[in-house]
Formats: structure tokens, sequence, C-alpha cells
């Protein structure tokens, strides 16, 4: 039991290693030895865990992808309205973005660049299946446009990514009132 925790605690070091590199010098920047290094592990020992640097970074994609689909649909209720359902998610993400700044910055420059393949890409998108079903019964109910689930996603989600770099850089406070506001912009922009 004890080598099983001690091959976890190997495996969640590479990934914090690697986000921490990731987000701080980019994917480039995140070279396997300095992954090893700041995991405290032999460059060698991460091919125990990964076949490659590609692999590494997309199974620390689905990592986060699930660990944001956990917080944001804890307590889902289908029995709600959609608007609520909707307004629930909302927030849960803008949240999980507040306080896991490093994850939801990883998050960012996955959906911004080409680090992540194109299958881990898809299967990281069946995280957020719930979202798209409330979409989708939202369009059937014709309380949603008829649009892309990737324009409702950018004209809803994305902008929070976007406020989350402003707030960063102290030109927008993401305070509640900032947060509100937000979320009825980003309402007003998918509802009929």
């Amino acid at each position: 039991m004890a080598l099983l925790q001690k091959s976890i605690d190997k495996r969640s070091a590479l990934l914090k290693a690697t986000l921490c590199l990731v987000n701080r010098d980019g994917i480039q920047g995140a070279s396997m030895a300095k992954v090893a290094r700041i995991a405290n592990v032999s460059p060698a020992t991460i091919y125990l865990y990964f076949e490659s640097k590609q692999d590494l970074v997309n199974q620390l994609y689905l990592d986060v992808k699930e660990s944001f689909a956990k917080a944001t649909f804890a307590n889902y209720d289908s029995g709600e309205t959609i608007k609520d359902r909707f307004e629930k998610i909302w927030y849960k993400m803008a949240h999980f973005k507040l306080n896991n700044k490093e994850e939801a910055s990883f998050l960012s420059q996955c959906d911004n660049t080409p680090m992540i393949d194109e299958p881990t890409r898809q299967e990281g998108l069946k995280h957020l299946k719930l979202l798209f079903d409330v979409w989708n019964e939202g369009k059937q109910q014709g309380i949603i446009k008829e649009i892309s689930p990737y324009l409702l996603y950018a004209f809803t989600v994305y902008p929070i990514a976007f406020l989350m770099n402003m707030d960063n850089r102290k030109l927008c406070t993401l305070c509640d009132t900032t947060l509100n506001d937000a979320f009825k912009v980003a309402w007003d922009s998918i509802r009929r």
C-alpha cells in the first residue's frame, strides 16, 4: 500500500511541476529535465508514468479538466430551470478559476495554443457534457439561441478567463458586482 501511495505521489509531483513550468515558461520551457528537477525525481522516472512530454501535458490537461468539472457540477440539480442551472454552473466555473489560478491559467493556455492534441481535447470536452446538455435542453425549450456550442462557450465561459487576466493585471477587480454583471451579459448573449 505504501508503494502505491509513493507512486501516486510521484505522478502528482510530476503533474504539479509541469503545471508550474508551463504557466511560468510556456510549453517549450517545460523540459523533461526541469520537470524532473522540480518534482524531485530522476528524469528516467517520468517515463514510468508518461510516454512522452506530450503524454505528460495531455494527462495534466485531463486531470485539470476533471477537477474543473467536479467543482463546476457539484450538487447539480437537473430539476431546476435552465437559467438557474446555467447560472450555478457559470458561477462555479468562475469561482474555480478565481480560486485555482494556476489551473485556470493552464486551461486558458490550452484553449489558445495547440499544445494539447485533438483526441485529448475531445476527451476533455466530455467533462463539460452537463453544460452542453443544459444548452441543448435550453435550445429545445426555446430558451437558448440555436447557435453552435462553441459560440455559446465563447460568449459565456471564455470571458471569465479574460476577466481573470484583467484582474491579475489590476485593471478590473473581480468583485461580486463585476461577476454579477458578467453573468448578466453572458446570459443575455445566449438567451432568446
